[in-house]
């Protein structure tokens, strides 16, 4: 049974987690504006309709990995920077102990755990990424997403169900696929049990400060 301290607690955290979703879409919205892009064609850089892209910079829906990552892209900034305001300032090396990494938690799907979230100049975006099993999700079509670069993802714990484009395939702990990510691509837990897998996303046409 759910305790009424444990009701306060996940209102607070929904209440929180609201505000970063408007901080965020603030954050986007002023650089769109800053750098006179149109709303169509920061939509078709994010890969959304203008309804939804609309929807996102007022802050009235979540925010998906790929969104903010096609956004961070386009402006040409840090996706650390939409996120938390601030950019990454380290650039000889960076070093993220067990669980400080930064958390993107959103209110459903996939947990994404930043682990060089200090290092300016990424060549590459490295993630720990739990991806919760969702007995809803076992019969219905996968949702595709595609950003530009390449994408590299090792299966810590648990089993990973991979469709890319018309392929799909089931990924163990201590299998790893790499891929273009300019195709469609999708995945989510399967076996019962969340998947915890390394996400490594390579920029393209991105080199890293050699300072």
């Amino acid at each position: 049974m759910i305790t009424g301290k444990e009701i306060w607690i996940i209102k607070l955290r929904g209440g929180f987690l609201m505000q970063q979703i408007q901080e965020i879409a603030q954050r986007i919205k002023t650089l769109r504006e800053i750098m006179e892009i149109p709303a169509e064609e920061m939509a078709q850089a994010a890969g959304v309709s203008v309804e939804e892209y609309s929807e996102y910079e007022t802050g009235t829906v979540d925010f998906s990995f790929t969104f903010l990552y096609n956004c961070a892209q386009r402006f040409g900034v840090d996706i650390v920077e939409l996120l938390t305001g601030e950019q990454p300032r380290l650039s000889f090396y960076s070093i993220v102990r067990a669980g400080e990494g930064l958390d993107i938690k959103r209110r459903a799907g996939f947990q994404y755990n930043h682990l060089a979230y200090r290092f300016t100049h990424k060549a590459a975006e490295p993630f720990l990424v739990t991806a919760p099993y969702l007995p809803e999700e076992q019969d219905q079509p996968i949702h595709l997403s595609s950003h530009k670069g390449q994408e590299f993802d090792y299966v810590i714990s648990g089993s990973l169900k991979v469709q890319m484009e018309d392929h799909t395939e089931i990924l163990n702990a201590g299998d790893a696929i790499y891929y273009d990510s300019g195709h469609g691509h999708g995945m989510i837990a399967v076996g019962g049990a969340p998947c915890v897998f390394l996400a490594v996303v390579l920029q393209a046409g991105k080199e890293g400060n050699n300072q």
